[in-house]
């Protein structure tokens, strides 16, 4: 069977339930102490630093771990990753970056800058950057990430309009990578922004769609032509020190030579000096001598010899010509 309806006039009332302002005013004190129990402590990362602010202003900078600070909106606490190398990046962007102020909705127009010689280059960078003073980064400047990112900039376009095209997109990387970072941390420096910038490092660097094939010849053609000198200089470098090593050569045996016929010459005036002592003492021996001494080099060099008086009237007969 189901039981009867409730109602009314029903022996089975429901009960009424009472409410006190005790009760009330009790629960309004638990809410409000679990609140601000819950948000009277905050942890810090081993990475970052807190920078507290009671009533607003400026109180404290906290170091990393557990802390306790006044509940109810009184201190405020807002984490600085101090000890982390972040980064920003200009003309394209990473997806899933942690940090916000990494890359920016106008890329297309950060990329796009004037040379010094009035010709358009699409330049693509990353600055990577620390906080070095949590404190001057919040309170020195309203929005410090976009303000940086507009210095960053800033900088980058001053020092690519005072090179030409051929240097920004060749040979200057280098060079305009240390100038922008100069010009940066004077600027930072000056500002007192709390940012310490660790490197400035050029990507992609090319010039716009429309002229790009016409840079590719030009580069092309510059690499053709620093192969060919190339070239030229190590042909260089292989045939004149060969023939400048065989000119010394040469002139080392002509000047050997030299002093050779010098000595002979001397040896041979010093010689005859000395047969003409011997000659001015005895002519006539010496002359014999001389002749003597000069058929035996000469004789032995004839060959077979006959020798006949002067008085002989015939020569034939003495010849064995079988021989």
């Amino acid at each position: 069977m189901k039981p009867p309806p409730i109602t009314q006039n029903s022996p089975f009332p429901l009960p009424k339930l009472k409410f006190s302002p005790k009760w009330i005013v009790w629960a309004v004190l638990g809410i409000l102490l679990l609140k601000g129990a819950t948000s009277s402590f905050y942890t810090v990362s081993p990475e970052s630093e807190a920078v507290v602010q009671r009533f607003g202003k400026f109180h404290a900078i906290t170091p990393p771990g557990l802390h306790f600070k006044l509940p109810y909106g009184i201190d405020r606490a807002t984490i600085v990753p101090v000890r982390r190398q972040l980064k920003l990046e200009f003309g394209f962007g990473t997806d899933n970056a942690t940090n916000p102020d990494q890359f920016s909705d106008e890329q297309a127009l950060e990329s796009d800058m004037v040379t010094g010689d009035l010709n358009a280059a699409q330049v693509e960078w990353i600055v990577q950057y620390t906080i070095s003073s949590p404190r001057q980064y919040l309170y020195q400047f309203r929005n410090p990430g976009p303000t940086l990112r507009d210095l960053v900039e800033s900088a980058m376009c001053e020092v690519i309009g005072d090179r030409t095209v051929d240097e920004v997109l060749t040979v200057g990387r280098t060079e305009i990578e240390t100038s922008c970072l100069a010009r940066l941390k004077t600027t930072l420096t000056k500002l007192n922004m709390g940012v310490s910038i660790d490197q400035i490092q050029l990507k992609n660097v090319h010039p716009p769609a429309n002229v790009q094939r016409a840079f590719e010849e030009v580069n092309r053609a510059q690499q053709e032509r620093e192969q060919l000198i190339n070239e030229a200089n190590g042909q260089y470098n292989q045939v004149i020190p060969r023939a400048k090593g065989l000119a010394n050569q040469r002139i080392s045996a002509a000047e050997g030579y030299a002093i050779q016929r010098i000595n002979e010459a001397e040896g041979d005036v010093t010689r005859f000096k000395e047969l003409l002592i011997q000659y001015d003492k005895a002519p006539a021996i010496t002359k014999q001598r001389l002749y003597l001494e000069t058929m035996n080099e000469v004789l032995p060099n004839l060959g077979s010899k006959i020798i006949i008086d002067e008085d002989a009237k015939q020569f034939l007969p003495l010849m064995n010509l079988n021989k």
